[in-house]
């Protein structure tokens, strides 16, 4: 991607650094399985709120079985100022931070001229386990927002997941995760959010989950605006060849039946969250190919 290098100090992005504890059922657990659930995450909808953590015992219970328990572990303190290398924790200072960092103030220039007054979301960059308002940080709920502080948190180790996991190699699969979640702000910040949780409220599970998964498609297709409008200063377009087929890959490996088949169960589409594989390369397609985020509206359209 021919991203600027606009990494430095802000107040838009801050390093929360290494917390105390374990995670989820003792750091996240290993196997497949386990990978699952910490990937899940990534792209959760804010349902009731800060719901992170409720709609990740949904999803231990379909994928782990109902002995799961997610909500296990933890324990201990966060220390905002170390970092894993025993250093003073300084935002962008990594390989990996540095390039999320440069994707992160990308989408402000696009949306800053998509919305009159836009509002900032931050970055907030964690290893292990720290906290938001919307309660833990955890390196295994994978990247997040939270509309409680109008945060993105990121623990970029979740990269080499992306990766070696999960076959999504590529800074264009990193930039598309990082621009999916600044599409969550979006809709925080034009009622989006508020409008369709007070609908979940009203409806049954397998409603609200509807709900839900249209939010996602809503992200995923607000990721391809920013790819398809952001440019560098030289006015070059940040997308190179190729980098449409990283995002594709990732979208592909991230649908809802897709992780339940690796996880060896039955897709169950009254469970999605997120869709398909295919909605979501879809949708990101969309916003890809049109730029408009007009054409995002996932609610009064089939998908």
């Amino acid at each position: 991607m021919r991203l600027d290098d606009d990494s430095g100090l802000g107040d838009d992005i801050r390093d929360l650094g290494r917390g105390g504890g374990g995670g989820f059922g003792g750091g996240g657990g290993g196997g497949l399985g386990g990978l699952l659930v910490a990937f899940l995450p990534m792209l959760l909808g804010r349902k009731m709120g800060c719901g992170t953590i409720l709609i990740l015992g949904a999803a231990a219970f379909f994928l782990l079985g109902p002995g799961a328990n997610m909500l296990s572990g933890g324990g201990g303190t966060a220390d905002p100022a170390v970092d894993s290398r025993g250093g003073p924790a300084v935002a962008c200072d990594t390989d990996a931070e540095r390039f999320a960092c440069n994707a992160f103030r990308s989408t402000h220039k696009v949306w800053g001229e998509l919305i009159s007054g836009y509002q900032k979301p931050t970055l907030n960059f964690f290893e292990g386990r720290n906290e938001s308002k919307c309660g833990p940080a955890q390196s295994a709920m994978g990247p997040f927002y939270c509309p409680a502080d109008q945060g993105v948190y990121l623990d970029t180790a979740f990269f080499q997941e992306l990766d070696q996991k999960f076959g999504a190699a590529g800074d264009a699969a990193q930039a598309y995760v990082i621009a999916h979640e600044v599409g969550h702000h979006i809709q925080t910040v034009s009622g989006i959010s508020d409008q369709v949780r007070r609908a979940q409220g009203r409806a049954s599970q397998a409603e609200g989950n509807a709900l839900q998964v249209r939010m996602e498609l809503q992200a995923d297709c607000y990721a391809g605006v920013w790819a398809s409008r952001a440019r560098n200063s030289a006015g070059q377009p940040v997308m190179e060849p190729g980098d449409m087929e990283e995002a594709m890959r990732a979208a592909n490996a991230i649908g809802d039946d897709t992780l339940m088949r690796a996880a060896g169960q039955r897709p169950v589409p009254e469970s999605f969250t997120h869709g398909t594989s295919e909605q979501r390369m879809t949708w990101l397609r969309r916003g890809l190919q049109t730029g408009d985020p007009r054409q995002c509206n996932a609610f009064d359209t089939a998908i």
